[in-house]
């Protein structure tokens, strides 16, 4: 039986959001600007457009992570705007190249809307390091930002620190959470608690819940079956639960990152991705990896992204904001 952990006290935290938030997207992007923008930046100083200055632009992209998927097709695109609009200057690649990321990160950028339930139930999934229970503390965060009330479900049963870790965000952030009693070496049962959160969080008339799961691999087909019977339990405590399914995502993955999508998607049926950490890689052109995958299916909406360690550098994705701050 899980029990049940209150913190002093519950109230919404009364801080502004964060009104500065392009400058910081700007600061935690620095290292894919050096490694992406500044180079592309140094192509686009003048001279003619020819196939060696596509074959740079080619390599700058793969280095970033883009993908060759994603470097092709906006190589491709920059041909096209080149002929469409007589361009001429490598100097007017700049602004083409920009307008092709956001045309293939836009359909990305789609914010959570958490209005349409009651609790609105958020199920959190990934492997272990990528910031996952971090997240949780910083979306319980955004959220109060909001005014709304949230729950958080201490779900990730199978590491042991796991749940002293969201216990520490709940204290911090000043909200409930539900967890079971440590029992030694016995593991408890993340459904079960996830079960007893979302209850509580009707009882209690708590406007979010998000509900931690234990990091694991797609190739740990125990683990993989273990959340799918979470997500089942879920369904049962309410009619379309949960009502999104996140994967939280290290943007020092890589193009790896691209395999966790495909595999927890075929697993769970995603709804929505995290990206965090891209404050510490130079290789933050994995986004545009995601978004050329999903690009023929249904996009895969980027609902936020972690620029740096703070309580407030977990926010909504926007492309256009995003592809602004890879480049000077």
């Amino acid at each position: 039986m899980a029990s049940f952990f209150k913190s002093k006290n519950d109230s919404t935290t009364s801080e502004p959001p964060n009104s500065n938030w392009g400058v910081r997207v700007r600061q935690g992007l620095s290292r894919t600007r050096d490694n992406l923008g500044k180079r592309l930046s140094g192509l686009f100083g003048g001279g003619a457009i020819d196939e060696d200055l596509y074959e740079e632009m080619e390599t700058i992209l793969l280095t970033a992570d883009a993908g060759v998927s994603a470097t092709t097709w906006l190589l491709e695109e920059l041909r096209r705007k080149v002929k469409r609009n007589g361009l001429t200057d490598a100097s007017q690649l700049k602004d083409a190249l920009q307008d092709a990321l956001v045309d293939l990160l836009e359909p990305l950028a789609q914010p959570l809307d958490t209005s349409a339930h009651q609790p609105f139930i958020i199920m959190l999934t990934g492997v272990n390091g990528a910031g996952k229970t971090t997240s949780i503390g910083k979306l319980a965060h955004y959220y109060q930002l909001q005014g709304k009330s949230v729950l958080l479900a201490a779900g990730d049963t199978f590491r042991a620190a796991a749940r002293e870790q969201l216990m520490a965000w709940g204290e911090r952030n000043r909200v409930a959470v539900i967890a079971q009693e440590s029992n030694g070496q016995q593991r408890g049962d993340p459904a079960a608690v996830i079960f007893d959160a979302v209850n509580a969080a009707k009882a209690r008339g708590i406007d979010i819940v998000l509900a931690d799961t234990a990091g694991r691999l797609a190739t740990q087909l125990h683990l993989m079956e273990e959340i799918k019977k979470v997500k089942r339990v879920i369904a049962k405590t309410e009619p379309g639960a949960p009502h999104e399914t996140l994967l939280v995502l290290d943007a020092n993955t890589g193009q790896n990152a691209v395999n966790q999508v495909q595999a927890f998607d075929d697993a769970l049926g995603l709804t929505g991705l995290i990206v965090t950490k891209l404050d510490g890689t130079a290789k933050g052109g994995v986004l545009a990896a995601i978004a050329r995958q999903r690009q023929q299916k249904v996009p895969l909406p980027v609902r936020f992204i972690g620029v740096g360690e703070g309580l407030d550098d977990l926010r909504p994705f926007v492309a256009r904001e995003f592809v602004g701050a890879l480049f000077d």
